[in-house]
C-alpha cells in the first residue's frame, strides 16, 4: 500500500492529478489528510530540484521608505530582497552549524583575537566583477565604522583592524571573541563591490538572483544569475516579492493561488487555512520574540519603578494562548530563550501579579497620566489586540495604559526606536553575543530600549572571549538578570514563526535563524509541478 502511495504522490506532483483527487483517493485508501500532506512533501523533497518557472512571495513587513543598501535592513521585506541577490562570508545552517558561503574556510588564534577567513575563488559579483578579498576587506570596514549606520555595527565595533594576506581577509580583534564566525552571518553583512563604499543601494551581490526592478514599498522583481557558483541554489528562472502588510489580502492571493510563498502568518487563522487546499502552513520555533519596548533614558520610563510596575503588569500566559494560540512560548523579560546554546534554564519565570505591579508603580511616583503605548498591525501579528489585552491586564494594577494605533507605512522609520514606548519584534540572533551586541550594549545603534549600562557592557566583553563553556553560561545568565530586572524590555513571548507554502513549491525546510528558511526560500525552493 506504501508504494501505493507513493505513487500517486509523484502522479500529483508530475501534474497527473490534482491535490485535491490525491488527497481524496488517499483518504477514501484509509490514509488521514496530515500523514498524505506529509507524504506528499517527502515525495516532492526526494524527487529534487526542478529548474524554471516564476515564484511570488507575498511579504508582510515593508515600506516606501526601505533601502537596497544592506547596512539599512530593518524589516522583513528588507531582510528578504537581501538575502535573494546578495551573500555573506558564512550562514547558518537549520541545526546550528556553519555553512561556508563567499568564505570557504577559517581559523583562529588560540586567544581567538585573530581570525583569517579564505575567500572563495571564481565568484563572480552580478557586474561581472570577480570577488577579491579586497571587497570582502571594504565591507567589514564600512559595516564596523564608527560612524556606520548599518544595523551590523554592534557586533563590528569589536573590530580593530581588518587586512588582506593572499586569498584570505584576516580580522584583528579588540576583545577576543569565540562566535566571530557565527557574527559573519549577520544579514547585513553582504559582500557588494568595493564593500559598497561606491554605491551602497546598487543591489549588485552574488546570490542566485540579480534584482531587476525595485519599487519600495511595493514589489521587487528578480531574475535568475546564470553565472551563480553554486548549483544547488537558484532553480527559479524569476522571483516576485510583493509588499503586502494586510494579512487578510495576503492570506487571500495565497488562498487563491496567485502567491507561492507568504510570511507571517496570524496564529488565529493559521488552523483555518491548514485546511485550505492546496498549501500547508509551516511553524518552526526559534528564536524570534514579540515585544514591547521602553526607552530607560525617556520620561516616565526613566524610574527603574515604573519600567518593572509595567513589566509585572503583563499577562504573559494570557497573551500566548490568546495571540500566538498555541504556536509560540512565554518569554521572561530578556530575549533569549532555550533555542541558545547558553541559555540558564533556572532563571525564574516572571509571572503576572497586579498587586506587585500596583505597589511598584505607586512606589515611582508616576503623576497617573496616560502611558502611551504605540503599536502598528506591522509591529507583529496581533499586535494590535495584544495591546488591548495589555492594557486590560495594567488597568487591574491601576496603571494607566493608552493605546496609540500607528499606521504601518513608516512604523520603522517615524516609530520604532524613535518613541520611548512601541510595540515590535525581533527575529532573534545565532549566538548571546549577537543579540545582545545588536540591541542591548551602551553604544550599539538598535539598543531600541536605550539600556545603557557599564556593568553589562563588562560582561559582554568577558562572555565573548571566554572559552570555558561553564563560565560562559554564568556570565550570560547574569546579563540576563540585568536585562530582566533593569531593562526596558517587556518580552511577553517567543513566536513561531508562521509562513504559508504552496503545495507547487519544492525544497521547504525547517530553519528557525529567521523567518521564511532564514531567508534563504528563494534560492533554495523550486516548482514542484
Amino acid at each position: 500500500m506504501r508504494k501505493h502511495f507513493e505513487f500517486l504522490a509523484n502522479q500529483t506532483i508530475s501534474g497527473g492529478m490534482s491535490r485535491r483527487e490525491f488527497m481524496g483517493r488517499t483518504a477514501a485508501l484509509g490514509l488521514g489528510a496530515v500523514a498524505a500532506n506529509s507524504l506528499l512533501g517527502s515525495v516532492a523533497q526526494a524527487a529534487g530540484p526542478i529548474k524554471g518557472g516564476t515564484a511570488k512571495f507575498g511579504i508582510g513587513g515593508g515600506q516606501s521608505t526601505d533601502s537596497l543598501d544592506p547596512a539599512l535592513s530593518l524589516n522583513q521585506m528588507t531582510f528578504m530582497v537581501q538575502r535573494t541577490w546578495a551573500e555573506t562570508l558564512l550562514d547558518v545552517n537549520p541545526d546550528g552549524t556553519l555553512d561556508m558561503r563567499l568564505a570557504e574556510s577559517y581559523d583562529s588564534s588560540d586567544d581567538a583575537k585573530t581570525w583569517s577567513f579564505r575567500i572563495r575563488k571564481d565568484v563572480t559579483f552580478h557586474n561581472g566583477k570577480t570577488v577579491t578579498p579586497e571587497d570582502v576587506k571594504q565591507t567589514l570596514l564600512r559595516h564596523s565604522d564608527k560612524d556606520s549606520k548599518s544595523g551590523a555595527l554592534g557586533v563590528m565595533r569589536n573590530i580593530s583592524g581588518v587586512k588582506v594576506d593572499g586569498d584570505s581577509v584576516v580580522v584583528e580583534l579588540t576583545n577576543a571573541n569565540a562566535d566571530l564566525p557565527y557574527l559573519m552571518s549577520d544579514f547585513h553583512l553582504m559582500i557588494q563591490p568595493n564593500g559598497g563604499r561606491d554605491d551602497p543601494a546598487a543591489a549588485i551581490g552574488t546570490n542566485a538572483y540579480k534584482l531587476v526592478e525595485a519599487e519600495p514599498g511595493v514589489r521587487f522583481a528578480f531574475e535568475r544569475n546564470p553565472d551563480y557558483w553554486d548549483s544547488s541554489r537558484g532553480h527559479f528562472d524569476a522571483i516576485e516579492m510583493m509588499v503586502i502588510n494586510d494579512d487578510t489580502a495576503r492570506n487571500a492571493a495565497l488562498q487563491s493561488g496567485q502567491l507561492h510563498i507568504v510570511n507571517k502568518i496570524s496564529p488565529k487563522v493559521a488552523g483555518l487555512l491548514s485546511r485550505a487546499p492546496g498549501l500547508s502552513i509551516e511553524r518552526v520555533a526559534g528564536r524570534g520574540h514579540y515585544v514591547f519596548v521602553m526607552m530607560c533614558d525617556r520620561e516616565p520610563f526613566h524610574t527603574k519603578e515604573l519600567r518593572n510596575a509595567l513589566k509585572y503588569a503583563i499577562d504573559r500566559k494570557d497573551m500566548v494562548d490568546k495571540i500566538l494560540r498555541g504556536y509560540g512560548t512565554v518569554g521572561n523579560d530578556f530575549p533569549i530563550n532555550s533555542a541558545y546554546p547558553f541559555f540558564d534554564e533556572s532563571i525564574p519565570q516572571r509571572e503576572y501579579d497586579p498587586e506587585k505591579a500596583a505597589s511598584l508603580y505607586k512606589a515611582s511616583g508616576h503623576d497617573g497620566s496616560p502611558i502611551v503605548l504605540r503599536v502598528s498591525d506591522s509591529a507583529f501579528p496581533g499586535a494590535v489586540d495584544a495591546a488591548q489585552l495589555y492594557m486590560e491586564s495594567a488597568k487591574a494594577a491601576g496603571i494607566p495604559l493608552e493605546i496609540k494605533r500607528e499606521p504601518s507605512d513608516g512604523y520603522w522609520s517615524n516609530v520604532w526606536n524613535k518613541q520611548p514606548f512601541c510595540a515590535s519584534y525581533w527575529e532573534g540572533r545565532t549566538v548571546q553575543d549577537q543579540m545582545y551586541s545588536t540591541a542591548y550594549v551602551s553604544s550599539a545603534d538598535w539598543n531600541d530600549t536605550h539600556f545603557y549600562n557599564d556593568h553589562f557592557d563588562e560582561l559582554l566583553i568577558q562572555a565573548k572571549g571566554e572559552l570555558d563553556q561553564s563560565k560562559r553560561k554564568k556570565l550570560y545568565s547574569e546579563m540576563a538578570y540585568l536585562v530582566r530586572d533593569e531593562g526596558g524590555l517587556i518580552c511577553p513571548m517567543f513566536n513561531d514563526f508562521i509562513e504559508g507554502v504552496s503545495d507547487k513549491i519544492g525544497g521547504w525546510e525547517k530553519n528557525g535563524v529567521f523567518q521564511l528558511m532564514n531567508g534563504l526560500a528563494p534560492v533554495k525552493c523550486w516548482m514542484a509541478s
